[in-house]
């Protein structure tokens, strides 16, 4: 794979590349670059995961080494109780491979990496300190403000949050950070002040948020927006058929949303078509080879929402098989998480 292959291959399901031209260079300089991601570790994870695992998946293609940041520490800053903070580290330290594995990446080059492990060591806690006084609270609060969840009384963990991030590209040693596009006011934040306390900038990467079940942002604290990991067959059935998907219609749409950034991206993957199952006198089953073809047909209301709805169902349980295979381990570490 070249270096403009390897580019296609990042560029795909993304929103915002910051910037492409840097990207290009890198992947043409470094013959192994590392790309990071951070997850804080607060709300359960959900399907809506896969779009990252997904795009991970896509560097580790493009020759990337992939660090995994279990965000311990930014969890506790945006409301996550201390007192869980280790018990749902161990939560998503088990799922979050297994999400790799349900996808049959090849997990060689992953490094899953736990925030306080370095976070709180002399080195990075004076480069916080640095960063706060160069940093005003009004950028630090914007750049916070479409991840942390302020509420009416904001507390001061949530504008240190986005110096820490920013700061963990210099720690990761990352070339790049990727992230959904509801984190780019960190992301630039990170650009634009890591050079301020002697640090240089990385690529950022950026891929769209998918709507949930019911028509918003898919939502760990919503149980009607997502679908859990530990969803059993029945539970995933009823919420994707009781998920909005107004016939010919794609905006807030979150079952084609999964469908074009997670599941038709499988497919091409794996060189398979997605099929969508019907009776006979409904016009019999009809198979896609890609997003496009499948979008043209439910637009011009060729694909009923039910049997659409009733494919992705099928779908998302082949995806999760291998959660239910180790739902005892699962559950027992999950209750103790999540109270």
């Amino acid at each position: 794979m070249n270096p403009e292959q390897k580019l296609a291959l990042i560029k795909r399901n993304t929103q915002e590349i910051v910037t492409e031209a840097e990207l290009l260079d890198l992947l043409k300089k470094k013959k192994q670059p590392v790309v990071y991601l951070g997850t804080a570790i607060t709300g359960r994870p959900h399907i809506g995961y896969y779009v990252w695992v997904l795009k991970m998946a896509d560097f580790l293609k493009a020759g990337f080494k992939v660090k995994v940041l279990l965000a311990d520490i930014h969890g506790a800053l945006d409301n996550c109780p201390w007192d869980v903070l280790e018990k749902r580290y161990k939560y998503y330290s088990n799922v979050i491979p297994l999400m790799f594995q349900s996808l049959g990446a090849d997990i060689k080059n992953i490094e899953i990496v736990k925030g306080s492990e370095f976070q709180l060591k002399n080195d990075y806690i004076l480069d916080t300190l640095k960063l706060s006084t160069v940093t005003s609270i009004h950028d630090a609060t914007k750049a916070a403000s479409e991840v942390v969840k302020f509420g009416d009384s904001p507390k001061l963990s949530g504008i240190i949050y986005p110096l820490m991030q920013a700061l963990d590209e210099e720690y990761l040693q990352a070339d790049v950070q990727y992230g959904g596009i509801d984190q780019r006011k960190i992301l630039m934040y990170a650009r634009e002040y890591l050079p301020k306390v002697g640090y240089k900038s990385r690529v950022e990467v950026m891929t769209p948020l998918i709507p949930g079940l019911i028509g918003k942002k898919m939502s760990a604290s919503d149980p009607k927006s997502k679908i859990d990991l530990l969803d059993d067959e029945k539970s995933v059935q009823d919420k994707v058929k009781g998920a909005y998907c107004e016939e010919g219609k794609v905006e807030d749409n979150g079952v084609l949303a999964f469908l074009k950034l997670v599941i038709m991206t499988i497919k091409q993957d794996k060189k398979e078509k997605f099929v969508i199952e019907r009776p006979a006198k409904f016009g019999g089953n009809i198979s896609f080879g890609n997003y496009e073809e499948l979008e043209a047909a439910f637009i011009n209301k060729k694909i009923h929402p039910l049997d659409l709805k009733n494919a992705l169902a099928r779908e998302i349980n082949i995806l999760l098989e291998l959660f239910r295979k180790n739902k005892t381990k699962l559950d027992k570490i999950s209750t103790e998480a999540y109270v």
